[in-house]
Parts: C-alpha cells; structure tokens; sequence
C-alpha cells in the first residue's frame, strides 16, 4: 500500500537512516562517511526534509541529557546536504513541542 503522504515516507527514511548509524558518541571517519552516503540516498534529494530533521533533532534535543546525539544527528545533515536555512524555523518549532511536552509530563521546559 503507497504512503498518502510521500514526505512522511521519506522523513521516515531519514530518520531510520539516522537511527541505524548514531549508536556511539563518535563515529569513525569510514562510519560517518557511510551515514552521510546512507542520509544522501534516504533523502532522495529532498534537502528540505534534511533540514527539517536536523532543526528538529537540535530543538528537540538540546535539553536532553544525551544532546550531544542530537547535535551529531544534525551535523550529519548538514554534511548530507540539508537546507540549512530551514533548521532555525524547525528548531524553534521542535523546541516548543517539546516544551508543550515535558509541561503535559510535569518535567522542568527546556532552558
């Protein structure tokens, strides 16, 4: 059955892409290389998506105690191509979702 909504399949792809390469804190030259190369073809071109996904994982993450991991996820699309100039408007928009969270879970907002 075909995805009703083509960008969600491949934010999805993004996503798992980004899932499968971000286990440690570091990642090897030949690691990074292959995440980027997997990010590059997960994306199909879309450096629109990239650029979400990377806005999204910093606003998101930024107050976790794991956001080096998210930064890594967002340098690795950037270096894939990402649209740069959408991460601030994703950023933001993750970082009130996640307020509008963890305020529903009775955990301290992000500073």
């Amino acid at each position: 059955m075909a995805c009703p909504d083509p960008d969600h399949a491949v934010t999805v792809q993004i996503a798992l892409a980004t899932a499968r390469h971000i286990q440690g804190w570091q990642l090897t030259a030949q690691q990074e290389a292959a995440a980027i190369a997997d990010l590059r073809q997960a994306a199909g071109g879309r450096a629109d998506l990239l650029g979400e996904h990377a806005g999204v994982a910093l606003g998101f993450g930024e107050s976790r105690h794991d956001a080096a991991r998210y930064r890594q996820i967002a340098r690795l699309c950037i270096a894939a191509g990402a649209d740069t100039a959408l991460m601030d408007r994703w950023t933001k928009i993750a970082r009130q979702r996640a307020s509008i969270t963890a305020a529903t879970e009775g955990i301290p907002p992000p500073a």
